[in-house]
């Protein structure tokens, strides 16, 4: 599915639209000077067309000649990163065959559903906290889970001197439980579950909006059809 750059968009809107980071990323980049347009720096807010020449360390930054979107049933032990000089990267279980970044992150110690892709609008959309787009886990944790328990992860706990949002949270077994978030705080709900005395034994995300993980095998990865990018792309709001 190609994607079509609209005209006179903010500078980090384009680059994160054409797959080179996302906006925030792009924010840090011009702030630090090594974004320029024409062969000039710019400024944060800056509007940029197609006809612009657009370079990040003096780098020319072009369209992907395909968006690529790939779904990956992330194993434990492997880190959500674009770094190259890491090991046992996300990107090491997908082919390398056009520049792909994951989608938000499962930290190493946590499975399950992650997109790849070189689609910055739809990263954005999914990971922006804006959005409030809801993501499904399964949780299991060290003891049996009390109603209290529960009812506190449905309501919101204190993180950071904040509550968090409201969750959906279904128990499956005496230690484990599914968890629907509308938010992706850092380790949120590692953080959640130490918050009310738990401790995560198990965590594995099993659904991101309407797209799920379905039979596919740790480790295992497969490109999302026409059909599951138009959804992806119409449920995260982008026409």
């Amino acid at each position: 599915m190609m994607y079509t750059l609209v005209m006179d968009i903010r500078i980090n809107r384009y680059l994160a639209e054409r797959g080179h980071c996302s906006r925030r990323q792009a924010d840090e980049l011009i702030l630090k000077g090594v974004v320029s347009v024409n062969g000039a720096p710019v400024k944060p807010g800056a509007k940029v067309s197609e006809t612009d020449t657009v370079s990040v360390n003096g780098k020319t930054i072009s369209s992907p000649a395909r968006l690529t979107y790939i779904l990956l049933n992330k194993p434990v032990g492997y880190i959500s990163t674009t770094d190259r000089r890491a090991e046992d990267t996300v990107l090491d279980l997908v082919p390398r065959t056009v520049r792909l970044y994951p989608v938000g992150r499962l930290d190493v110690n946590s499975s399950g559903l992650l997109i790849l892709t070189n689609d910055g609008a739809l990263t954005n959309r999914l990971t922006h906290p804006r959005y409030e787009h809801e993501k499904e886990y399964e949780v299991q944790v060290d003891k049996s889970l009390t109603e209290d328990a529960l009812s506190a992860l449905r309501t919101g706990v204190i993180l950071d001197r904040k509550k968090t949002l409201p969750a959906k949270v279904k128990k499956m077994r005496d230690r484990s439980f599914v968890i629907a978030l509308r938010q992706g705080r850092n380790r949120q709900i590692r953080r959640m579950c130490e918050s009310l005395g738990y401790t995560v034994t198990a965590l594995r995300r099993t659904r991101v909006l309407s797209l799920t993980l379905d039979n596919l095998g740790a480790g295992q990865w497969r490109y999302l059809t026409n059909e599951e990018v138009m959804r992806l792309r119409s449920d995260a709001g982008i026409v």
